[in-house]
C-alpha cells in the first residue's frame, strides 16, 4: 500500500476532521470504559488526520476512489424525531419471525424496537448504556481492527458512540433471528455512523440479520462497522441486506474472529446506493472451523459496488468457502477483491474462492482481483473468477417454449444469484432474500 506523499486535504477531509475534533470535545464518554473509548476515538481521529480518505493510489482502494466519490461531507445526523422514527419503522425491511431492532437516521428507536422478553442468554444493549455500565462484553470494543489503515473504519471509530452491543451467553440457542434494521428518512444530506459489537459465547447459536435502507434522491452517507466474535464451538449465521437510496454512499466494514470448532456462514445482498464498498476482514483463530462467505450484487444505471475481503488463516485444519455473484446492467461497475492468506502454521487449510459476474450491458464493467498468499506447504487452496453475458443457448431454449424474452432473461438471472442465496439455512430468510432479488429484477424490467 502506498501511503507516502499524501496529497493535500480535500474540502470533505477538512470537514470530516472538524466533525471528529468536535466529537472529542462535545461528547465525552463517562463510565469505567471512558478512557478506553477516548483512546480509540483519538487513535481513529489521528489516523484519519494523517492519511485521510483512501484514493486510487492506495492499492486496496484503486477501484473505489473515496476522495473522488466524497466531494463534500454531510453533517452527522442529529436527534431523532417521533415522525422520522415512525416513518423509519414503516419503511424498514420486514423479516418474517425475526426480532427487529430499529435505527433511524443513525439513532436507536426504542419505541419501534422489540427489546422485551429476550431469550435466555441473549443480551442487547445500546452502545452508550453498555459503555456507561461496562456491560455486555463491551471491553472487546475496538480489539478487532484492520492490520492496515482503513479510512472508513478510522472515521467510524473516531466517531464512536451510537450503536449496539449484542452478547449471546455460552451455550445459548437463539432460534429467532435477530434483525438490526437501519433506515435513513431525512430530507437533507447527512452522515450516519453505526457500530455494533457482537459477542457469541462458546457453544452458542444465533442468526443475525442487518438491513440498510433509505429514501431515493438523498445524498446521505452511511458509515457502518461491526465487530463479530464467534466463540469456540458456536454456530453463527450472518446476513446483510444493503438497499440504500439511489444517491447514497454506503461504506461498510465487517470484522470477525472465529474460534475453534465453529461454524460461520454469511451472505450479503447488495442492490442499493449510488456507490458502495463493503470491506470484510476475517481471521480463523481456532482450529477445525468452517467459514463460508457468500454474496450477490445487483447493480444497474451507473451504480458502483465494491466488495473487498481479506481472510487470514493462522491455525491448522480450517475450511473457508467464498462465492460471490454479481449482475451488472447498463453502465454499472462491480468490484471484487478477495485475498486468502495461509500462514506457515495453518497446515491442512482448505480454501476456495470464486467470483462470478454477469454483464447485461455493453458498458457494464467488472473488476475481479482474487489472490492467494500461501506460506504453508500442506494445503488445498484455489480461486477463480469469471465474467460474461447471458448464455444465449439457454435463453433460446426458454424462449422456444413460449417464455417472453424479458421473462426468460429474468429466470436465468434469478437462477444465477440463487446459487449463492440457496446456502442461507433459515427457510424464511432465504425466501425473503430471493424475493428481494426478484423485486430488483422486476424493477429493472420496468
Amino acid at each position: 500500500m502506498n501511503i507516502q506523499n499524501q496529497p493535500p486535504r480535500t474540502a470533505a477531509e477538512e470537514a470530516l476532521k472538524g466533525f471528529l475534533d468536535a466529537r472529542l470535545v462535545s461528547d465525552p464518554v463517562e463510565g469505567p470504559l471512558g478512557a478506553h473509548v477516548t483512546d480509540l476515538r483519538r487513535a481513529g481521529r489521528d489516523a484519519f488526520a494523517r492519511f485521510g480518505l483512501p484514493h486510487r493510489r492506495v492499492e486496496e482502494w484503486k477501484y473505489t476512489d473515496l476522495r473522488a466519490l466524497l466531494r463534500t461531507a454531510p453533517t452527522p445526523a442529529g436527534a431523532l424525531s417521533d415522525a422520522d422514527a415512525a416513518e423509519g419503522s414503516f419503511r424498514a425491511l420486514s423479516i418474517p419471525g425475526a426480532r427487529r431492532i430499529l435505527f433511524v437516521n443513525g439513532v436507536l428507536s426504542r419505541a419501534h424496537s422489540d427489546l422485551h422478553g429476550l431469550e435466555a442468554g441473549l443480551s442487547v444493549l445500546p452502545l452508550s448504556s453498555a459503555l456507561a455500565g461496562g456491560r455486555g462484553a463491551v471491553e472487546k470494543l475496538g480489539t478487532l481492527a484492520p492490520e492496515r489503515y482503513d479510512g472508513p473504519y478510522a472515521l467510524n471509530t473516531a466517531y464512536l458512540g451510537e450503536g449496539l452491543v449484542i452478547h449471546v451467553a455460552e451455550g445459548a440457542q437463539i432460534e429467532r433471528p435477530l434483525h438490526v434494521a437501519h433506515v435513513f428518512t431525512g430530507d437533507e444530506p447527512a452522515t450516519l455512523f453505526a457500530r455494533r459489537l457482537v459477542d457469541v459465547g462458546t457453544g452458542a447459536k444465533v442468526t443475525l440479520v442487518e438491513s440498510f435502507q433509505g429514501l431515493d434522491g438523498r445524498a446521505y452517507v452511511t458509515n457502518d462497522a461491526i465487530e463479530l466474535f464467534v466463540g469456540d464451538g458456536s454456530h453463527v449465521d450472518y446476513v446483510r441486506v444493503q438497499e440504500e437510496g439511489d444517491a447514497a454512499l454506503h461504506l461498510g466494514t465487517f470484522l470477525t474472529r472465529l474460534g475453534k470448532d465453529a461454524k460461520f456462514h454469511s451472505f450479503a445482498l447488495t442492490s442499493g446506493a449510488a456507490a458502495s464498498r463493503l470491506s470484510v476482514y476475517g481471521r480463523f483463530a481456532g482450529a477445525h472451523t468452517q467459514g463460508a462467505l457468500r454474496g450477490a450484487t445487483l447493480a444497474r444505471g451507473r451504480q458502483h459496488a465494491d466488495i473487498t475481503l481479506l481472510l487470514d488463516h493462522v491455525v491448522p485444519h480450517c475450511e473457508s468457502r467464498e462465492l460471490f455473484k454479481t449482475v451488472l446492467a447498463d453502465e454499472a461497475k462491480g468490484v471484487f477483491q478477495g485475498k486468502i492468506i495461509v500462514h506457515r502454521e495453518a497446515q491442512k487449510t482448505d480454501g476456495r474462492m470464486m467470483s462470478q459476474s454477469l454483464l447485461l450491458g455493453e458498458a457494464a464493467e467488472m473488476d475481479n482481483k482474487p489472490e492467494l498468499e500461501i506460506f504453508a506447504d500442506d494445503v488445498q487452496c484455489g480461486h477463480g473468477a469469471t465474467a460474461g453475458a447471458i448464455n444465449e443457448d439457454l435463453l433460446f431454449y426458454l424462449m422456444a417454449r413460449g417464455i417472453p424474452a424479458k421473462e426468460a432473461e429474468a429466470l436465468l438471472i434469478q437462477a444465477f444469484v440463487g446459487e449463492a442465496i440457496e446456502f442461507v439455512e433459515h427457510d424464511a430468510l432465504r425466501e425473503a432474500l430471493m424475493a428481494r432479488a426478484v423485486t430488483w429484477l422486476q424493477k429493472r424490467a420496468g
